[in-house]
């Protein structure tokens, strides 16, 4: 232990920061707020880099037609970095070891090699931008029914695999449980409103942008009130007033070690 390090103090142990898992959990609380956190930086992340990395053609910080679109963009390795690695946590993603558990994989994985298909398949090029010279119709048409299977496979979670509980029928589910209940179900409704939002865009030609930045927070939000990340907040935020240095401690840490 350094000077720097403060002493622990008796009878306050800290809590720890992510909430324990069921016994029959075979992922964790870690790994859904992973999935949960990707899909909400998503829309705003690229929105913000293809704003800060010009394309010319382009009218710099306008919304696109799509989330899709700024595949075209310099935030182009966002959106294929960001679907890559949310496809990797959902092939990695196993549920619950009960009855339901095969119904977990399989959504998960054809939710991962949707994600994977939609960043390999671009939509169509915005604006006047070339499309590349690989690109076809099929390929966005390959593009538009993998983002479709995607968010309902997400949808498929929000309203029949997360509401599930081990509370036998007839019993009272637990009060958070039932607003938890409550949210999953709201998440998927909205999902399939903007699903059926995104589809008419077929027959008025009018932007996507919106249907898909808002599925994709819904889906956050599911997931991460899956992870139970409220109570990692909750926690978080005790250990920093009941455990955290002070601003004096915060600048004589920082300085000590740039001198070190």
């Amino acid at each position: 232990m350094t000077a720097n390090t403060p002493a622990p103090v008796p009878g306050r142990e800290l809590e720890p920061l992510f909430p324990v898992s069921e016994p029959d959990d075979l992922a964790s609380h870690v790994h859904r707020q992973f999935i949960g956190g990707l899909g909400l930086v998503l829309p705003v992340l690229v929105w913000f880099i293809a704003g800060w990395r010009h394309t010319e053609g382009l009218q710099q910080w306008e919304l696109l037609r799509s989330v899709s679109a700024y595949y075209y963009t310099g935030a182009v390795a966002a959106f294929v970095g960001i679907l890559i690695a949310l496809a990797v946590f959902l092939f990695t993603y196993h549920g619950y070891n009960n009855e339901y558990g095969r119904r977990d994989r399989i959504a998960a994985i054809t939710a991962g090699a949707s994600a994977v298909m939609v960043a390999f398949f671009p939509t169509g090029s915005p604006g006047d931008l070339p499309e590349p010279s690989w690109w076809t119709q099929q390929t966005g048409t390959i593009h538009y029914v993998s983002a479709v299977v995607l968010f309902g496979a997400f949808t498929f979670f929000c309203l029949f695999l997360f509401p599930k509980s081990k509370v036998k029928e007839g019993e009272l589910l637990p009060r958070d449980k039932r607003v938890r209940n409550y949210i999953y179900i709201s998440c998927g409704a909205a999902m399939l409103v903007c699903i059926l939002w995104a589809g008419s865009a077929l027959f008025t030609g009018a932007p996507i942008f919106w249907p898909e930045a808002l599925a994709l927070e819904f889906f956050a939000v599911s997931w991460l009130v899956k992870g139970r990340a409220d109570r990692t907040a909750i926690t978080a935020g005790r250990r920093t007033l009941n455990h955290g240095p002070n601003p004096k401690q915060l600048v004589s840490r920082a300085w000590s070690a740039i001198r070190d």
